[in-house]
């Protein structure tokens, strides 16, 4: 997983509240066995209107998705985050997700961040009005600024530390290798074991 420690971009204006994850990316995309390739799925129905904000050439290049409320209902798929990211969305804003849709975020790598209702009217309203102003998402100092406006965020110690290292659960775990084999080896011998495959 790439370390995420801050990020610069352009931001994306989604008015849209209660997204679910069958409107991020629909069934009919989620037959590749490969967690790339997904880009063209998201919001498919949602693109076939040429209005819609992500077909707009001022917002082409975005890299966080400022989002309404109830953000990545549904259904559990990692899918929605992966198209998410394979389209380059580094950053979700939004005033509440679905727990599994951000679990899901923080576990591949894609930075999701609750923000009070107002901050995200007025990120809509910079990203309408300024669509080349850059914001920052500055995991380090948990702080996203855009213009003059400075807003302090809140993410759990664990999550923070696994983006800003880059590791998945899996990298997490094996720091503690030499822990877990000395558990191992203190454990009777009686008991059930598991080996590596």
């Amino acid at each position: 997983m790439e370390p995420f420690v801050s990020h610069t971009g352009r931001m994306l204006p989604l008015r849209r509240s209660n997204v679910d994850t069958d409107q991020l990316i629909p069934v009919r995309f989620l037959k590749r066995l490969t967690r790339t390739g997904y880009a063209d799925g998201l919001f498919a129905v949602w693109r076939t209107d040429p209005e819609f904000v992500l077909n707009q050439p001022r917002h082409e290049g975005a890299t966080v998705l400022v989002a309404g409320p109830e953000f990545g209902t549904g259904s559990s798929r990692e899918h929605a985050v992966w198209a998410l990211l394979d389209h380059g969305f580094r950053v979700v804003l939004s005033p509440r997700f679905a727990d599994i849709f951000r679990g899901n975020s923080l576990k591949n790598g894609l930075l999701t961040i609750q923000l009070p209702d107002e901050v995200i009217a007025e990120l809509w309203r910079r990203a309408e009005e300024f669509p080349e102003e850059p914001v920052t998402v500055d995991l380090a100092a948990l702080e996203v600024r855009a213009g003059e406006l400075t807003v302090q965020f809140e993410l759990d110690p664990y999550h923070r530390m696994r983006l800003m290292e880059g590791l998945d659960e899996i990298d997490a775990t094996l720091r503690h290798a030499d822990r877990i084999r000395a558990y191992e080896d203190r454990r009777p011998s009686f008991k059930p074991t598991v080996t590596a495959a």
